[in-house]
């Protein structure tokens, strides 16, 4: 045999040897590659098949909504459409602003689906705790940090950050913590607020029924209180429902404050400065429109306050799920990226032509009548802005209208009653942040019955 023959032999054997094992290589890692992302691929078809559902741009399709008998999603229908498709609108139907959904922001996240999506493991932190033993994520406290240092809504410097499911939580957390660090002796302390003022703050009081606490109603009923009277005053700024921004008004050695900044963001209510109060609680609902995930946040000054609300959330549910402050994480990240005014921008203008729909259809109306609320110098968007509350404080001005909610149901409105808020019931508040298809229906109902009054109003005055 030559033996430069048996040389190449050997040298195509070598190299063909190589080839194989890299090509075994290559396999080997694009199957263990591909394996790692099966379980992503098949969560995004999941979540994509859902997404592509049609629903005639009335409702939509998720992924824990029903489904039918072959597998396909089923639409859920905005209030007044039914159909598969939510293509058929209920004749005669009662459009309800009552509640306070905050879906007018639906729009923006499906504009941003794919920064703002996350797809969360089986085995993702299983566990009670962080690493750390602690129970709040440290990027998510650092991203709210930046949130509010971005807007200049609130001084978070040298404060403590407490999550809770919602606000909600957080309210009673806030009274439970000041009740048991403010006062030492035994009697009650008077939760109170100033009319009209958010439900919540007596019905929540009064069915945990403290002996510590007790809701004591309107604020201005204790102006002249007595030096030992213990208070909790909530503010809300701006409030709900009126928009107003609600300033504390008892003061003394035993008030403290809870100041529930739940609207205080730029599309809402211009902010003049930042608040830089001891006790501060904002919700994630009001600010992204994401009311389902239930997560909120307090801004505490002092430690035996915060130590004594970590304890309520803890022994209440032990912390926020993981799987919440990942998704608030998320859309946070959406909201500071880039000039950090996007999301801003978007839900400002949305509220803005919705006031400005409104406004013009009340003004020709001597039966109804609006709070008006004045312009401001707004630091964030460095402009002089008209407030655009989340509600409509309407109130009917006829004398014989002194149950405004059953005038409007008439019209097929729903709205909320002013006697839920502690004020009589020629007040109705109606929710500016539903959906395009409720606002554009509560839109046309205004204008069918102000226009019905007017020509009542002429028919009168011709004869």
């Amino acid at each position: 045999m030559d033996m430069s023959s048996g040389n190449l032999n050997w040298s195509v054997c070598l190299s063909f040897s190589v080839i194989v094992n890299l090509i075994c290589i290559m396999l080997i890692f694009s199957n263990k590659h591909t394996g790692k992302l099966n379980w992503t691929r098949e969560a995004a078809i999941a979540a994509e098949n859902v997404a592509s559902t049609s629903c005639s741009g009335h409702g939509r399709a998720y992924l824990d909504g029903l489904i039918t008998e072959n597998g396909r999603p089923i639409c859920e229908c905005n209030a007044c459409y039914t159909g598969p498709d939510c293509s058929v609108i209920v004749p005669n139907c009662a459009v309800d602003a009552d509640s306070g959904n905050p879906m007018f922001l639906e729009p923006f996240w499906k504009q941003n689906a794919g920064s703002s999506s996350i797809m969360v493991a089986g085995w993702h932190r299983m566990g009670y705790e962080f690493e750390d033993g602690s129970l709040i994520s440290k990027q998510l406290e650092n991203v709210i940090h930046k949130l509010h240092e971005t807007v200049g809504n609130a001084n978070t410097s040298n404060k403590y950050i407490l999550f809770g499911s919602g606000s909600t939580q957080l309210l009673n957390a806030a009274v439970y913590a000041l009740s048991h660090t403010t006062y030492s002796s035994s009697s009650s302390t008077k939760v109170v607020a100033s009319a009209p003022y958010y439900p919540v703050y007596k019905s929540q009081t009064e069915l945990l029924d403290s002996k510590k606490y007790k809701f004591s109603g309107h604020t201005s009923s204790w102006r002249n209180k007595t030096r030992n009277d213990k208070f909790i005053e909530f503010v809300t700024c701006p409030n709900n429902p009126d928009g107003r921004l609600n300033k504390a008004v008892l003061h003394g050695k035993f008030t403290r404050h809870i100041y529930d900044l739940a609207y205080y963001w730029p599309h809402y209510t211009p902010i003049p400065a930042p608040m830089d109060e001891d006790l501060m609680l904002f919700t994630l609902s009001k600010l992204t429109g994401h009311a389902g995930s239930r997560f909120g946040w307090a801004i505490v000054k002092d430690k035996a306050v915060y130590d004594k609300m970590v304890e309520y959330v803890d022994l209440n549910t032990y912390g926020v799920p993981r799987e919440t402050q990942l998704r608030a994480l998320k859309l946070l990240n959406v909201v500071v990226r880039g000039d950090k005014k996007e999301m801003f921008r978007f839900a400002h203008t949305v509220m803005r032509s919705r006031w400005e729909k409104l406004t013009e259809i009340l003004s020709t109306s001597k039966r109804f009548s609006m709070e008006q609320l004045p312009s401001q110098h707004c630091a964030f968007s460095k402009q002089v802005r008209p407030p655009s509350p989340a509600f409509a404080w309407l109130k009917c001005e006829a004398d014989e209208d002194k149950d405004c909610f059953n005038v409007l149901r008439a019209a097929n409105i729903i709205g909320r009653k002013g006697a839920v808020f502690g004020v009589e019931n020629r007040y109705v508040r109606l929710s500016i942040v539903n959906s395009r298809d409720d606002f554009d229906l509560l839109q046309q109902r205004l204008q069918d019955l102000v226009s019905k009054d007017r020509s009542i109003v002429q028919a009168v005055t011709s004869l």
